[in-house]
C-alpha cells in the first residue's frame, strides 16, 4: 500500500493543477497554490514535481495523448461533412479539457522550448490531417479546391483551432466577479462551425447545404 501513495499523490497534483489552471489561468497559479488547495506541504509537491513547468509538461502530454488519435484518418475511407464535424467537435472537447494551454499558448510555448517543439509538431499533424480529409472530399466530388488552396485552408483551420479560445477570452472577457479563466460563454459547437465555415466556400452540393444547416443555429 505504501508504494502506491506517491502515484496517487502525483495524480492528484496533476488533477488539482489542471482544475486551477483552467479556472484561474496558468500564469495566476503557483505550486504553493496547488499544494494549499490539496492540503499538502510544498515539500510534498516538490517530491513529485520540481517546478510548475514540469506539471504543465505532464498536462500537455495528456492533452496530446487525447487529441492526436483524432487526427489519424483511416486510409481508404472517404470523409464527409459529418466526419469533419465529429472530428472537430471531439478535438475541441479535448482542447476544452485542457483549455488553460490554449488560452495562454503564446506565453507557454515561449517559456518552454520542449513544449513549443511538441506543439509545433502537433500543429503540423493537424494541418496534414485536414489536408488529407479535404483531399478525400475533393476526390469524392463533394469539394472543389486546388492543392494550393488546400494547403492554405489547412493552415487557416489550424490558426482558428489553435487560437479560438484565446480570441474568445480577449473578445468576450468574463464579467466582473468571474475568475480570469472563466469560459462559460464558450460554445464548442460554435468553435467547430467557425472552422467548417472556412471549408464551406469549397464544398459542393449537399456538403455545402449541410454546413449551412449546421450554421443556422449559431448565426
Amino acid at each position: 500500500m505504501e508504494r502506491k501513495r506517491p502515484r496517487r499523490t502525483r495524480e492528484r497534483i496533476l488533477e488539482t493543477g489542471l482544475a486551477l489552471f483552467n479556472r484561474f489561468g496558468e500564469p495566476n497559479i503557483t505550486t504553493a497554490d496547488i499544494a494549499d488547495e490539496m492540503g499538502i506541504s510544498p515539500g510534498n509537491l516538490y517530491y513529485h514535481f520540481r517546478n510548475k513547468d514540469e506539471i504543465v509538461g505532464e498536462l500537455y502530454a495528456a492533452l496530446e495523448a487525447r487529441a492526436l488519435p483524432l487526427l489519424d484518418w483511416p486510409e481508404g475511407r472517404t470523409p464527409d461533412v459529418e466526419d469533419l464535424w465529429f472530428v472537430l467537435h471531439a478535438l475541441f472537447e479535448a482542447m476544452w479539457a485542457y483549455r488553460f494551454f490554449y488560452r495562454d499558448v503564446v506565453e507557454l510555448t515561449s517559456r518552454n522550448r520542449r513544449i513549443a517543439l511538441r506543439f509545433a509538431e502537433f500543429v503540423r499533424r493537424g494541418e496534414a490531417s485536414v489536408t488529407a480529409m479535404c483531399r478525400g472530399m475533393v476526390a469524392a466530388g463533394t469539394m472543389r479546391a486546388s492543392e494550393r488552396e488546400l494547403a492554405a485552408l489547412a493552415q487557416n483551420v489550424s490558426v482558428i483551432a489553435s487560437y479560438w479560445m484565446s480570441y474568445q477570452r480577449t473578445a468576450h472577457p468574463p464579467p466582473p466577479g468571474k475568475p480570469a479563466g472563466d469560459d462559460s460563454g464558450l460554445s464548442l459547437e460554435r468553435a467547430a462551425y467557425q472552422v467548417l465555415s472556412l471549408i464551406a466556400p469549397f464544398a459542393l452540393g449537399e456538403a455545402r447545404l449541410r454546413i449551412e444547416r449546421l450554421g443556422e443555429r449559431y448565426l
